[in-house]
C-alpha cells in the first residue's frame, strides 16, 4: 500500500519561508518522478515543482522559479519544497505526488499525470 504524508505547512506574512517534507512509503518503481502540486480554492490544481529520482533533474512553475527549490533524499524515499519569499499568492494546499517515470523528460512535462498523491497541507501567505 503506498502512502504519502506531507508536513510542514503553516501560516507565514509575506516575504518569509517555508519547508515542506514528504515521506512516501509502500513505492517500488526503481525510478520515480516527484512532485509538488497546489490547489488555491476556486482554482484548478497546478504542478509547482518537479524532479526526476535518477538525475535529479527539475523543473519550476514559472511563479515560483526563483523562490522555490525542490529536493529529494532517495535514501529516506522523501522530497522537499523549500519555499522562501513567499507571497500571498502562494496561499493554497499544497500536495506532494509520485508516480513511475522513466526518463528526465517527464519532468519537464507538467501535464504528465502522477499515480499517487499525499492528503495535503495547507500554506497560507498573509499580507
Amino acid at each position: 500500500q503506498v502512502e504519502l504524508m506531507e508536513s510542514g505547512g503553516g501560516s507565514v506574512q509575506a516575504g518569509g519561508s517555508l519547508r515542506l517534507s514528504c515521506k512516501a512509503s509502500g513505492i517500488t518503481y526503481v525510478s520515480v518522478c516527484r512532485a509538488w502540486f497546489r490547489q488555491a480554492p476556486g482554482k484548478e490544481r497546478e504542478r509547482v515543482a518537479a524532479i526526476w529520482s535518477a538525475g535529479g533533474d527539475a523543473d519550476y512553475h514559472a511563479s515560483v522559479k526563483g523562490r522555490f527549490t525542490i529536493s529529494q533524499d532517495n535514501a529516506k524515499n522523501t522530497m522537499f519544497l523549500q519555499m522562501d519569499d513567499l507571497k500571498p499568492e502562494d496561499t493554497a494546499m499544497y500536495f506532494c505526488a509520485v508516480t513511475a517515470c522513466g526518463s528526465k523528460y517527464y519532468v519537464f512535462a507538467p501535464q504528465y499525470k502522477y499515480e499517487f498523491y499525499g492528503q495535503g497541507t495547507q500554506v497560507t501567505v498573509s499580507s
